[in-house]
């Protein structure tokens, strides 16, 4: 608890290890909590703010049959983006990856984290939004309340903060006086930005499990604590002049038994549930991830990311442009695929407008879901074959292209996997050069291809580019110079293959200059 008589930031280090220490002490006697001072922080300067509640281990299907008020009316009346993690070995769906990922707004591959001992962690590279709050707007009051103390001793979240606190993971008792705090900062100081973190959900998660009646209680009371931060806000002196913005996100899902860290769909279930100024009423986009959380934070404060930070995340109420989610509401559910239960809509074989699928030379029968190109979300193509990677296309949004010679191979065939999809036109008049960006997962085997063609006029698509060992996830540009006289160009993916293995496309762009 907070100690008096020393400069602000070394009191804030002192008050997080003495709160650790009495945490256990409190137990016993609740009434010590009342006793317990909010720090001061410095007086914030913007009329910006922003309010970060981290709930860990909170499967979003089961809060549907919970209570749970707040959240619902935060649904109602904001954005919920619903989306799943990745899983080994891009990391471990646990705390230290999913936390990292919400602070940093970069996947586990920059930022080091793969599981709960934090080795390769990288925030000096990528830091966390309050550090980079703290460098780039040193005027901005900023609080972080923790009981998972994990984030504070490895740098995850805290760093940056003016004022801290951080107590163990006795979670009944400490969640309750996070909140008590939290609620006296909010109605009795001038914060801007705070990090709040509850850790219930979780460990009732792990001892009775996501399907259990305890579970759904413990949503409904990080509901309440919620519903009493929210309150406190809105009675704020200076409310109807301040522009407030919430967020609410989770670090992993739970399986129905209790236990997270594996690659089934409940263990990688997340969401970020936002509300705020400019954020859209009763969204449910299909373009939000776990990375969004920081850039939306920006966002509200009007910052704008340097390029040079590397995030991977958008602000939430930022929607994608790619044709691919185009064809979210055509998506039908499964045909061959019998693992993949029956209500879940998430494939089409049918390209966007303006697109095509060449499969002249594509071999007979085979699984229908995969044969040739199709179009499929993560949780649908993810169902098809668990720890084969799929898990990790962490960049692709929404509904993206799919070439899985893998999964077509399930069922008998014919002849070879031979597939081609083809972009629209693209005007490059007066160009000298013309930039394709993408995104794409490919995980090369055997003798089988992955070619990127670029067809000038409609001429005869010449090779541009190649892939003959892994690419995880990652963004591509390629610039090709524009022939004398050309007007148009139009690009080719071709995947072939004998069950092998997979390439995925997403977030194509095409520009000429």
């Amino acid at each position: 608890m907070p100690i008096t008589g020393i400069p602000r930031r070394t009191v804030l280090a002192a008050a997080g290890a003495t709160a650790a220490v009495a945490a256990t002490g409190l137990a016993a006697a609740p009434a010590a909590q009342a006793a317990v001072a909010a720090p001061t922080l410095p007086n914030g300067t913007s009329m910006d703010k922003v309010l970060v509640v981290g709930m860990d281990g909170l499967r979003y299907d089961r809060i549907d049959a919970a209570k749970a008020p707040t959240l619902k009316s935060l649904m109602a009346n904001g954005t919920y983006g619903r989306s799943l993690l990745y899983a080994n070995p891009m990391a471990a769906t646990s705390s230290g990856p999913g936390w990292s990922t919400i602070s940093t707004g970069v996947w586990p591959d920059k930022h080091g984290v793969k599981d709960n001992t934090f080795t390769g962690k990288n925030y000096g590279r990528y830091p966390g939004f309050l550090a980079r709050l703290n460098q780039v707007r040193p005027d901005l009051s900023l609080f972080a309340a923790v009981d998972w103390p994990e984030l504070d001793t490895h740098g995850t979240v805290t760093p940056g903060a003016d004022a801290k606190l951080v107590y163990d993971n006795n979670y009944a008792v400490n969640d309750l006086l996070i909140t008590d705090i939290t609620e006296d900062v909010l109605r009795n100081q001038n914060p801007d930005v705070l990090f709040v973190y509850f850790g219930e959900t979780d460990e009732i998660g792990h001892g009775y499990g996501a399907a259990s009646p305890k579970y759904l209680e413990a949503i409904d009371v990080q509901d309440g604590y919620l519903g009493r931060l929210l309150a406190a806000i809105q009675a704020r002196p200076a409310y109807a002049t301040e522009r407030w913005t919430v967020i609410v996100a989770t670090d992993h899902g739970h399986t129905d038994g209790g236990g997270h860290g594996g690659s089934t769909i409940e263990e990688r279930r997340t969401f970020v549930l936002a509300q705020g100024p400019g954020i859209a009423a009763g969204a449910r986009p299909i373009d939000t991830r776990l990375v969004d959380v920081a850039a939306t934070v920006f966002q509200q404060l009007g910052i704008v990311p340097d390029p040079s930070w590397g995030l991977d995340g958008k602000p939430i109420q930022l929607r994608s442009t790619d044709p691919f989610d185009a064809l979210y509401g055509t998506l039908t559910g499964r045909v061959d695929e019998t693992g993949i239960p029956t209500g879940v809509l998430g494939f089409t074989r049918t390209a966007p407008s303006g697109w095509s699928v060449i499969n002249n030379a594509m071999g007979t029968g085979g699984m229908t879901e995969w044969r040739g190109w199709s179009f499929a979300t993560d949780e649908f193509w993810s169902r098809a074959q668990r720890d084969q990677s799929r898990e990790l296309n962490v960049r692709a949004r929404g509904v993206f292209a799919v070439a899985d010679s893998d999964e077509w191979a399930d069922k008998a065939f014919s002849g070879t996997y031979d597939s081609t999809l083809v972009t629209p036109a693209h005007s490059v008049s007066g160009a000298s050069t013309v930039t394709l960006d993408f995104t794409t997962l490919y995980r090369q085997e055997g003798a089988q291809t992955a070619q990127v063609l670029a067809s000038f006029n409609g001429g005869t698509p010449t090779v541009v580019r190649s892939y003959t060992s892994d690419v995880v996830s990652q963004p591509q540009s390629l610039t090709v110079a524009v022939p004398a006289g050309a007007s148009s160009v139009s690009f080719r993916f071709r995947y072939t293959g004998a069950n092998n293995w997979y390439w995925t496309i997403d977030g194509v762009k095409i520009s000429a200059s």
